[in-house]
């Protein structure tokens, strides 16, 4: 499913002394099966952009469109329930989320929800859980018995349950060590490809925006404030750190390198591997020209 927001405003409390505008005139189009990154610091519209993708909220002005369903101000689509079973939302923390008495029950929650056969869940289930990196002996187990980084699995497993064609990350990897971290972010790269999602994330880490997402969305204070793929966005560091943004780790180390050395390396996505190989043959054709 694609995405497009078109001139949208969001106004919380509008027409009230505390109204406040979240979202401003904001227009941008997503296609389907892209790997979108939303970024911004807190206030910038990022958490207001969100609840416009599963219809929580309906924009102020302007028009969202999520495939074929319209949100507008004065009209909202007659199926939201169908809307919502096709955009799945992995929330900050999402373990806080978990209530049922096992593992099998939770995941299975959404789709039950969603009007799913039983036997269909329980197939969805079997085909989640080795998805999610756990193991089917855990299905019968409460999930408060589990560690935080299966409890988040867990969780996780319950929005991929209801088969989404959208999926929407809000800081996914919050809380965890490096190493979850990483994992966590390829089990959705992975699953992103596999299933031809398209795939929101919401993030504050530039690592993670230029290493899966193939188009990048600067917001600043509710208004889009850069657009375009990572490597021609995420290299620009004066316009970044205007919005108090920095460029990934790999980008500022080119940037040293070519200070230092006089010798620009264009960022290209590369590999660590394939970085290195350009820097070595970099060096070695200045040696030769001394």
């Amino acid at each position: 499913m694609d995405i497009t927001f078109k001139n949208v405003d969001y106004i919380y409390q509008e027409n009230s002394p505390f109204a406040h505008k979240a979202i401003e005139n904001l227009s941008f189009h997503i296609p389907s099966g892209s790997f979108v990154a939303v970024i911004g610091h807190t206030g910038s519209g990022k958490s207001t952009l969100i609840q416009h993708l599963n219809g929580l909220i309906r924009p102020s002005n302007g028009e969202v469109h999520i495939g074929d369903f319209r949100l507008t101000n004065d009209d909202k689509p007659k199926n939201m329930k169908e809307l919502r079973s096709r955009v799945g939302v992995v929330f900050q923390y999402p373990e806080h989320q978990l209530f049922e008495e096992t593992v099998a029950k939770d995941i299975a929650f959404g789709p039950e929800n969603f009007g799913v056969y039983k036997r269909d869940i329980e197939k969805r289930i079997k085909e989640i859980i080795p998805a999610v990196g756990l193991s089917e002996e855990l299905l019968e187990r409460s999930p408060f018995e589990l560690s935080g980084g299966q409890m988040r699995r867990v969780a996780i497993a319950g929005v991929l349950a209801i088969k989404p064609e959208i999926l929407v990350l809000d800081e996914p990897t919050a809380g965890l060590d490096p190493r979850g971290q990483k994992e966590i972010m390829e089990m959705f790269y992975d699953l992103h490809q596999k299933e031809n999602l398209t795939t929101v994330l919401v993030t504050h880490s530039m690592e993670d925006a230029v290493k899966y997402a193939d188009h990048v969305i600067i917001l600043n204070k509710g208004t889009k404030y850069m657009e375009g793929k990572p490597e021609e966005v995420l290299t620009q560091q004066e316009a970044l750190n205007k919005v108090q943004l920095d460029v990934p780790e790999m980008i500022e180390f080119l940037y040293a390198f070519e200070k230092r050395f006089g010798l620009p390396i264009p960022f290209k996505r590369q590999s660590v591997k394939q970085l290195a190989d350009e820097i070595q043959h970099a060096m070695k054709e200045a040696g030769s020209h001394e």
